[in-house]
């Protein structure tokens, strides 16, 4: 939203998708996968509990601040901070997974690229096929990523959430867990918090009525609030932009998020590579972990020992990608500018690299 910083939207934004406000006499054990969240929301004390959050000095302040900044009226921000739930889960489901285990790849891409977001992949492109081809004209990213974002996100609108996002924002932004990133990401959800309350208000929604991710974002392609007001478009022309209910407008703000973050239009995605020596290396290791970008030359890499199975244009410029495969060999490929606008959706190779394969077989099902 990515836009957003390292929460996966999208992947985190999906992970707890519907984990929504336990807090119960005995807490549940931290779901490890998006299937196992999605089991927690069914659990009876989605509601949370209350907080008062109007006692809170931090909320006190930020009340404060939309007053003077937005021009909110303090007493409707009581009234609502006093309705605000405070949600347990989102501070369990936000928390980094115990190191230990090692990253998979394959195991990581069977979660997405599998017959039943596929299958939904079809209908929905087939539903779609004259949204996603306008959108493929006027921003040039081509039907397949869209595709492959929406999918991956919440399988083309099927499970968009179920937290209330005024919960979930309210608690991450004033009771983050207490880790190295804490008061960065406190800002970050305050933020976010900022811009649910101001989108809500300026689009006459009641903020209680926006459900989401554990982490706040919204609708089938899984927007934070400050993404939609920044990037989210009415494609399908009706006088607003509904990200929860119009999947048109979903696939034109999908499009324009990724065009504001560096998608270039007819540019490739990705090359598979393999490495000289790669046991003992032979100076590719400095490309890794170089950021989210695209910054080195084929020939740069070339003498590094990286060496495509497909030639790569040698104009344009490229990252190289490690996909761990836990006890087998870890994949490479090289990134360019598009691939690289993908991890800024959610920034995570894994991630960028299941929306590309959720897209490319969605396309060879279509056929």
């Amino acid at each position: 939203m990515k836009f957003i910083p390292r929460l996966s939207g999208a992947l985190l934004a999906l992970a707890a998708l519907a984990a929504v406000h336990a807090h119960a006499e005995a807490k549940p054990a931290k779901p490890k996968t998006k299937a196992q969240a999605r089991k927690v929301a069914a659990q009876p004390d989605e509601m949370g509990e209350f907080a008062n959050f109007t006692q809170w000095k931090a909320v006190s302040e930020f009340m404060d601040r939309m007053v003077e900044k937005n021009g909110f009226d303090r007493a409707k921000l009581e009234e609502i901070f006093r309705k605000t739930r405070y949600v347990d889960t989102t501070i369990q489901l936000i928390k980094p997974a115990p190191p230990g285990k090692p990253k998979n790849w394959q195991a990581y891409r069977q979660r997405f690229v599998e017959p039943m977001r596929i299958n939904a992949g079809v209908a929905f492109w087939n539903q779609y096929a004259d949204a996603l081809a306008r959108a493929e004209e006027q921003y040039g990213v081509p039907a397949e990523v869209i595709v492959g974002i929406i999918g991956v996100e919440t399988i083309y609108g099927r499970n968009t959430g179920n937290f209330r996002v005024l919960d979930a924002l309210t608690t991450l932004a004033f009771d983050y867990p207490n880790t190295p990133t804490r008061e960065a990401r406190m800002e970050f959800f305050r933020g976010e918090l900022e811009n649910t309350l101001v989108l809500a208000r300026d689009n006459d929604i009641d903020p209680f009525t926006l459900l989401g991710s554990y982490a706040g974002a919204i609708g089938l392609p899984q927007f934070m609030p400050g993404s939609i007001r920044k990037f989210a478009v009415d494609f399908d022309a009706d006088g607003k932009v509904d990200l929860r209910a119009s999947p048109i407008d979903a696939i034109g703000s999908v499009a324009n998020f990724l065009v504001a973050h560096g998608w270039q239009r007819g540019q490739p995605v990705a090359f598979p590579v393999t490495l000289a020596n790669a046991d003992v290396g032979r100076g590719w290791e400095m490309f890794i972990n170089q950021g989210l970008e695209a910054k080195f030359t084929l020939d740069e890499l070339k003498a590094a020992g990286v060496t495509p199975t497909v030639e790569p244009p040698a104009d344009l410029r490229y990252g190289l990608v490690d996909l761990q495969n836990g006890g087998n060999p870890t994949e490479y490929w090289l990134g360019t500018n598009n691939f690289f606008a993908i991890t800024q959706y959610n920034r995570s190779y894994f991630y960028a690299m299941s929306v590309i394969d959720l897209g490319k077989a969605v396309r060879a099902a279509r056929r």
